[in-house]
Order: structure tokens, then C-alpha cells, then sequence
């Protein structure tokens, strides 16, 4: 047997043998009987290492359950994962066992365990870390109603003395849109801001007499007088970090559009042009410009807006700097 093995390898010489799965079982299935110490003077195209090896491998294989196991426990559907995690997302404060029940609410069985995997897939903390702060997003949507914000910006006028440079303040309702200007002066003081707390929160008529948040940048003009006098009428200030205008994007957009749609047209000579142009504008804002924020609608809209017939008029304001059409009632 081994000279047969020799003349085999010599007619293979400088070429692997292959084996294929069946052979190799069946020579394990020999070997083993054998035994290693005679396997050493019979088997020549293999060690008995390898012989062994294979039995080992034909053990293995016949106790692997692998093709009569079953496909185990079923993933978790993506709908109820999606659910999962939107009711994280938007209730940091829930556990595990409140989305849990939740879940029970709308007809879902799921293990705490389930959710706590999915919502580690999905990258979201535990509620402790999750309830730890409130995103801004957040915040405004939940005070959407009570939330206003301030801001100033300032135009140069020619007077007498020559350039004077005038400092607006104003106050937009977030939910909306509406501006109310709170005044025009060349140089705000404590004094002047404390005044304009005052009727911005006079019981009939003040402008945040409903609200219960302004925000606004940190210019030092907002003084501590000025948001004592708002928290004593229940009016919390809440200041904006360091250069972030895009934390305060209506207040902004205010001042982009009055700016390119009418003061940067003009020339004022004097503070009474300034105040007519800026009130003009505001008038205009309110009833007369669509906003693309709004669905592209006006934010007082008149009773006509809408109607397609009757004859086409067009308001002008500011010299026509200002147009609105209409139809006549």
C-alpha cells in the first residue's frame, strides 16, 4: 500500500493532491480505526494529523443542527422600530416602560428589552441623558403661542447736524408674524428701555400682554431693569448665545425685508420721514404682503383677498415704492 502511495505522488510529482468531501470522510472514517501509530507507516499522501483532523470535522458535522434549526426569533418590524423611536424622539422625558405603554395604547406588544435595543441601534440615549437639556427646535414649538422676540436695527437719517444714525426697536409675534414697533430714537438709554417695557406690557394694550417669553440678542441695550420690568408682568427674557441670528430667523427676516423693500430706497431727511416710511411698511407687512413663510398668505388678509372677480385696483404707498393689488368690492 505505501509503494502504491509512493508511485502515486511520483506520477503527481510537484502537484497538490485534491480531495474531494466525500474522500476525504471516508479516509477519516479508515483512519480512525487504525489509529494514529499505524497511520504512521501506512499513510503517506497525508499525516495522521490531517487524517484526525478530518474525523474531528466528520464529528462535528454530524451533531451541527444548523440545517433543521429554525429561523429563530423574527426581527422587530421597521414600523414598530419607527414608532419606537419617533415616540423617543418627541417625548425625551419617557422611559423605556412609557413608550412601553404607549405602545400598549396603540395596539403594540413590545418587550422593554425590545425597545431599549432599538433605541441603541438607532443611536438615542437612555431618558436621563436624553431629558438632560431641551433643544431649541423644542422649545419654540412647545411656547410657539407665547413666544415673542425682539430686536433693533438702525437707519441713517440727514439732519441739521448731518448723518444721525436712528436705532428701531421691534417686537414680532413668532406664531404669527405680526410686528409691533416699539419706538424710534437716536440714542437708547436705561431710561427709554425701561419705558418701552412698560407699554410693551400694559394690561390693555400692551403688545406682549398675552406673552409669557420675549428672546433677544445680547446687546448690552437690554438692560436688568428692562427684563425685571417684563418678569414682573410674567415675561420671561430669554437671551440668545453669542452671534447666532439664525436662532431668531423672523426677527431677521423682519429686517431684511423692510430694509431691501423700502429704507434702503429712500432718503430721510429728518425723523418724521423715518417714522411715516417705517409705519407705511408695517401697515404694508401686515395686510398687503404675502408671506412665503406663512403658505404665501397675507397676515391680516381683508375679506376681497381671494375673490376673482371685480375690477383689479392697486394700492400704492411710499410714492409706489409699496404697490398691493385687489379686487374692488
Amino acid at each position: 500500500m505505501s509503494e502504491e502511495n509512493r508511485v502515486l505522488r511520483e506520477q503527481f510529482k510537484g502537484q497538490r493532491l485534491r480531495f474531494t468531501d466525500n474522500q476525504r470522510r471516508r479516509r477519516a472514517a479508515k483512519g480512525k480505526a487504525l489509529g494514529r501509530k499505524v497511520l504512521r507507516e501506512v499513510c503517506t499522501l497525508v499525516t495522521p494529523e490531517t487524517i484526525l483532523l478530518w474525523y474531528r470535522t466528520l464529528i462535528a458535522r454530524k451533531y451541527y443542527g444548523s440545517a433543521k434549526r429554525g429561523p429563530g426569533r423574527p426581527p422587530v418590524q421597521e414600523s414598530i422600530q419607527e414608532l419606537v423611536v419617533r415616540l423617543a424622539k418627541q417625548n425625551v422625558s419617557w422611559g423605556y416602560g412609557r413608550i412601553q405603554g404607549a405602545l400598549q395604547n396603540l395596539g403594540r406588544t413590545v418587550s422593554r428589552s425590545t425597545i431599549a435595543r432599538t433605541l441603541k441601534a438607532h443611536g438615542i440615549e437612555p431618558a436621563p441623558q436624553r431629558h438632560k437639556g431641551m433643544s431649541w427646535a423644542t422649545f419654540l414649538k412647545s411656547h410657539w403661542e407665547v413666544l415673542a422676540a425682539t430686536d433693533f436695527f438702525t437707519v441713517e437719517v440727514m439732519t441739521l447736524r448731518g448723518l444721525v444714525r436712528y436705532h428701531v426697536l421691534f417686537v414680532i409675534e413668532q406664531c404669527t408674524r405680526c410686528v409691533e414697533i416699539a419706538g424710534i430714537v437716536p440714542e437708547p438709554d436705561g431710561r427709554w428701555m425701561a419705558q418701552v417695557a412698560r407699554n410693551l406690557t400694559d394690561a390693555v394694550d400692551g403688545f406682549l400682554r398675552s406673552k409669557r417669553y420675549l428672546i433677544h440678542d445680547r446687546s448690552p441695550l437690554f438692560t436688568s431693569v428692562f427684563a425685571e420690568i417684563l418678569k414682573a408682568a410674567g415675561v420671561k427674557v430669554v437671551k440668545l448665545p453669542p452671534r447666532s441670528p439664525d436662532l431668531n430667523p423672523h426677527a431677521e427676516r423682519f429686517v431684511r425685508s423692510i430694509k431691501s423693500e423700502c429704507l434702503a430706497k429712500m432718503i430721510f431727511f429728518g425723523e418724521r420721514q423715518l417714522q411715516r416710511a417705517v409705519e407705511q411698511f408695517v401697515v404694508h407687512y401686515h395686510g398687503e404682503r404675502n408671506h412665503q413663510g406663512l403658505g404665501n398668505q397675507l397676515i391680516q388678509p381683508e375679506e376681497s383677498v381671494g375673490k376673482a372677480e371685480g375690477e383689479i385696483r392697486c394700492s400704492e404707498r411710499l410714492g409706489g415704492l409699496l404697490r398691493y393689488y385687489y379686487r374692488a368690492a
